[in-house]
Parts: structure tokens; sequence; C-alpha cells
């Protein structure tokens, strides 16, 4: 048997990995697109062993990208979360990390113009239909990637992206408070239920007999307390209009502390049954939302600044990640961060021509 070769950037974003591809490379056909998507990352495999993927969800992820017929946007990226354990791809959500490089994808593959020292990238999130602006340094008419810039979960030094989001709030959910309110109880636990980019249930690790500071191996071998976990998300999902979630990644669960070191909040994050050793982009966003809200859950443990434009650092197992918030007469209108990214290969991926 054959195999079918399709063009393919390998890409870290943020603190991701995935694969970049251009829409017209792939089947128009969302069936067999998945089939391929599948094959290409070698799931459903422990190791993904027969193919790209590295056996973690953070680095079984697709980027698919093609010129955009918006006036308000260059080019339209759709997320894909290839799941590593199952036959199945996952386009419920946005990822904001593998979003860090769109723009240099977009760049490479000739569907923006480099403009300068700093290229602007209007993307239009097709998950979510909300319009990112990423700035791409572009100095010497190409992206540049070496820079003095770091983001934790990333070891060595890049090129700062920056990333602009205006209004995500209530992407996937319909609104910031899905359920309506600053605090729902659900098995005795009061939880925030937020969506600003990502759809989040924030919990007091210390409802849950916890400090919030665990590890994420402690985390992880804790059965009952994912168990426990995972009976809040199951009631949390409906109430936030996002259906049955017993196969879907989302809402992420996020587990809340004051914090350890000069941040704003500590957090662990499960996306949604494995605790995180970061913390998710639009997760980070819809973290530091909720510490605004008056009487949420993280409200009352959270450092906040003044001012109306708030930098506020989100603690995770493995760092912080700031997260830059801008109001206006009280109100969000804006949020900013700032990722890497970095071009890892150029070639092509190769599935069975059987697939077609």
């Amino acid at each position: 048997m054959g195999q079918t070769r399709i063009p393919c950037l390998l890409m870290r974003g943020g603190t991701s990995k995935g694969a970049y591809f251009l829409a017209s490379d792939l089947p128009e056909q969302q069936a067999l697109r998945d089939r391929v998507l599948l094959a290409a990352m070698g799931s459903p495999d422990a190791r993904q062993i027969d193919g790209i993927g590295g056996g973690d969800s953070l680095t079984s992820k697709v980027a698919i990208i093609k010129p955009s017929a918006r006036a308000d946007a260059d080019v339209d990226y759709l997320f894909a979360q290839v799941l590593v354990d199952a036959p199945r791809v996952d386009y419920g959500q946005n990822c904001g990390n593998i979003l860090a490089g769109v723009g240099p994808f977009a760049i490479e593959r000739g569907l923006v113009a480099v403009q300068g020292d700093v290229t602007l990238v209007r993307i239009f999130m097709e998950n979510t239909g909300q319009i990112a602006i990423a700035h791409v340094p572009t100095p010497k008419g190409a992206v540049s990637y070496a820079g003095e810039a770091r983001i934790d979960g990333v070891p060595g030094y890049a090129a700062p992206l920056i990333v602009e989001f205006e209004d995500v709030a209530g992407s996937s959910c319909g609104a910031l408070l899905p359920t309506g309110n600053a605090v729902d109880v659900f098995e005795g636990v009061e939880v925030t239920c937020v969506d600003n980019g990502m759809p989040v249930v924030l919990i007091r690790a210390g409802d849950l007999g916890l400090s919030g500071y665990e590890s994420p191996e402690q985390l992880d071998a804790d059965a009952r307390l994912k168990a426990r976990i995972e009976k809040i998300r199951l009631q949390a999902g409906p109430r936030m209009h996002l259906g049955d979630v017993s196969q879907r990644n989302v809402p992420k669960m996020c587990l809340v502390a004051p914090a350890q070191a000069d941040g704003a909040l500590s957090t662990r994050t499960f996306i949604p049954h494995r605790c995180h050793t970061s913390i998710g982009v639009f997760g980070a966003v819809s973290v530091a939302v909720a510490c605004l809200i008056e009487g949420s859950v993280p409200a009352g443990l959270a450092r906040i600044p003044a001012g109306d434009v708030k930098q506020l650092s989100v603690e995770h197992p493995t760092g912080e990640f700031t997260v830059e918030l801008r109001l206006q007469d009280g109100e969000l209108v804006g949020c900013g961060l700032m990722r890497t990214a970095r071009l890892l290969f150029d070639g092509n991926v190769c599935v069975p021509d059987t697939l077609y």
C-alpha cells in the first residue's frame, strides 16, 4: 500500500505543539478529514507511535488555515484537538497556544505579506467566531523566531509575539457567566462558571480538602478527587449551555488558591481529566476575568491591581501566565497576552492512501 503526502508545518505555539495545514491540502468532507488527522497524529494510541503526535493532549493539536473571505480578517483558523487515546477529533473549543503559530504560518505560506518590522495578522477563529490580531515580528522581511522573550513551560528564549482579543466573552457558552450566577453549587461545592474564550469551572482548592499547591502528579494520582471533579463537570456542562460534556474536553476544571509568589492567583487546571502542567491561553484569560467578578469564587482569593489596565499574573505548576485586561467605565473591553512560537519542521506528513 502507498502513502499520501500532505504538506504540513510542525510548529510550537506557546506551550503546545501542533501540525499546521492549509485547508486546501486536507479533504473537504469532515469525516474523511478526521480520519486523515487521526492517522497523521497516530491516534488512537497512548504513545501515538504511528504518527507525529507526542502522546499528550498538548502535542496532539492541529491548526487548519485558509485565506479569509471576511473583510475584518486575513485568515480563518479552525482548531482541532485530536484525542490521543480515542478515535475522535474535537472542534468544540479554541486553543490560544496553537493560535500563536497561526500568524507565522500565514506569513510562511504566503497568505499574508510582510508589512515591516511587525506584521499584523487578523485571524478569524472559526471555532468560536471571534477575531484575534497577532503582532508577528518580521524585522528582515521574514518571520523572526529568535529573541529575548521567555514564557514559563518553554525552555530558552524566543521572539515575543503579541496576541490581542476584543470580544471573546461567551464565545462558547453565549455569556461571560453562562449560568447567570457568579456562584453556583454542584455536589455541595461552590463554583464559578465562566467563559471568556474558554469555558472554565473554578473551585476553591480548600473546599476539596486541598492546598491548591499540589503537583500535577499528586493530583493525577488522586482517583477519588478526580471522580468528584468529574461529577461537578458533568453537572456544570448543561448549565453552561454545553450540553452533555461526557465526551467533550470542555469545560476545563480549575482549582484556585491564593498566590504563592507575586501573582494574582494560584491555579491547578484539569483538561478535563488530567492536571495541566501549566494553563491554557484562553483558560488563563477566563480565570483572570473571573477574578474581577464581584462575589465569584476567585474574587475572594485574588490580588487585583488598580487601574483600567490590569496585568494579572495567573500562577500555575510550572510558572505564571500574565494576562492584560483593559477596562473602560468598569467594563471589560479587551485583553491581550504575549506568547512565543517556533517553526520546527516544514515538509509532508504521510498517511495511508487507503484512507482515500
